[in-house]
């Protein structure tokens, strides 16, 4: 790809960005979020025009007008939000569009059979026939990446691969990429991960504000270097420190239980606490979390607040005794995407900043224009849709949101996953001034490092359990993940 560039209504995408993949290799693209890397890969799978630019695949310039026409020439991309149909078997799935049809009819047996053949062909043990609902995230991902290359692809692109799935299902996927290449599948990956990047990668390209940065065999890199080239600065550390005295009990649960997801579930958070919740997928930290802001039904248990019983029914019961919730998803549940940043930002107060059941429409202009400058959110203007944000930016969108409701209590479900180096040092940092206003802060993470480095105590669940609490110099990652599979009867 030579000298793309590509614009949007207020932004300036892509800027004379170049990148060159060599055959039968892993290639990392990083950068900041809005830095353009699914743009350019937007680019090169025909689903958006360059407005200027050349692009060559297999040493001839082409010039995809459609997903269609890329994926015959050979290139599949996988999605960050995967998107199965998951009432359908798997083979459904991965022929979707094109199944083998015999006078009209679809030939159920053949499509099995070529499903399987293709099963057989990379060793992996599944049933055809298998509903995509009943399987894990880190199967669908898999699946995903079958249905790319059973278009021959040459080349598959993969936006997050590993954004969503536990560290040993992140493995297989790392020895299925060496699969891939071992047969001289190209594969590019985008990535946020550096640990990812230097396990699995060949090369990387860097960009930055969507110009092109630099590419540099993975042997000449080091993290230092890689995290300069990505936000055009040097950093030292990629946890802030926290200095906040933790105060007296500000939120208790007792014996909380919502069906075998959550079982006998009891912890104190204290004010200006960060207390980290960690385990394996599945261990039941987001379902426990779900039932104490009310998205979920509890079906025993007891939730204080500064030492006082309350009733969590619902959502808005959460809300009026100041617990907030920034959910795991930002596409299903953390945003409205189709609506602008001033009134994600503002949907939740509305009902506080009414008066007689009316607006104040610049009020509220106003205090979203602070809310948004506070945080730092990348935005042409308040009108810009919220789908149109970046990972990171929409991120702290969320953030805006809640704070604006004075929490006391603010929970955390993945608050920086799919985001960059720098989008996460400004979380954090916003996480630590919130402890020392003495906000109690619950952070639920996979990434282990993330949990070690902020939190002040952890505590480790398993299968809807508690397995044990360890403090801030007992937290490590052996100690973690011996709590985190250890099953108790």
């Amino acid at each position: 790809m030579r000298n793309i560039s590509k614009s949007f209504p207020g932004v300036k995408a892509l800027d004379g960005v170049n990148l060159q993949v060599k055959k039968g290799t892993v290639h990392a693209v990083m950068g900041e979020n809005g830095a353009g890397k699914s743009t350019l890969m937007k680019v090169l799978f025909g689903q958006y025009p360059a407005d200027e630019g050349e692009i060559f695949f297999e040493g001839k310039q082409v010039n995809f007008k459609s997903v269609k026409e890329a994926v015959n020439a050979g290139i599949s991309m996988i999605y960050q939000e995967l998107s199965p149909i998951k009432e359908l078997s798997i083979a459904e799935n991965v022929f979707v569009s094109r199944y083998p049809k015999k006078n009209g009819i679809i030939n159920w047996n053949a499509m099995y059979a070529a499903c399987q053949e293709i099963f057989d062909r990379w060793g992996l043990k599944y049933d055809p026939r298998t509903k995509i609902k009943n399987l894990k995230t880190a199967e669908i991902q898999m699946i995903e990446i079958i249905k790319a290359i059973s278009f021959n692809a040459k080349l598959v692109i993969m936006d997050e691969p590993s954004s969503s799935i536990s560290q040993k299902e992140v493995e297989m996927l790392y020895d299925f990429i060496r699969a891939l290449k071992e047969k001289g599948i190209t594969v590019i990956i985008i990535t946020h991960k550096l640990d990812e990047v230097f396990t699995i990668a060949d090369e990387v390209t860097v960009l930055r504000d969507g110009k092109y940065i630099g590419t540099d065999p993975i042997g000449e890199l080091d993290r230092a270097k890689l995290i300069k080239m990505m936000v055009g600065r040097e950093m030292s550390n990629v946890f802030p420190s926290k200095d906040t005295t933790v105060g007296e009990p500000l939120l208790e649960v007792r014996d909380l239980n919502n069906g075998n997801k959550v079982q006998d579930i009891s912890f104190t958070l204290h004010k200006g606490e960060i207390l980290g919740f960690a385990g394996i997928v599945g261990a039941g930290r987001t379902e426990t979390m779900r039932s104490v802001f009310g998205l979920d039904p509890h079906s025993s248990g007891e939730i204080l607040m500064e030492g006082k019983p309350i009733q969590i029914r619902c959502v808005r019961d959460a809300i009026k005794n100041d617990i907030v919730m920034a959910t795991e998803s930002r596409k299903d549940d953390g945003l409205v995407l189709c609506r602008s940043v001033e009134e994600n930002i503002m949907l939740p107060s509305l009902y506080r900043r009414s008066r007689f059941g009316i607006l104040n429409v610049k009020e509220n202009h106003r205090v979203a224009e602070e809310a948004s400058k506070r945080l730092e959110v990348k935005t042409s203007s308040l009108e810009t849709m919220a789908n149109f944000l970046s990972g990171g930016n929409q991120q702290k969108l969320i953030l805006c949101k809640w704070l604006l409701m004075n929490p006391k209590v603010l929970i955390l479900d993945e608050p920086t996953r799919g985001i960059d180096v720098g989008a996460k040092w400004e979380i954090y940092n916003i996480m630590m001034d919130l402890a020392k206003q003495g906000v109690g802060i619950i952070l639920i993470s996979s990434e282990m490092e993330e949990i070690i480095n902020l939190s002040d105590r952890v505590v480790v669940m398993c299968e809807g359990r508690i397995n044990g609490v360890l403090q801030k110099g007992e937290a490590t990652q052996e100690s973690i993940m011996n709590l985190a599979s250890e099953v108790r009867a």
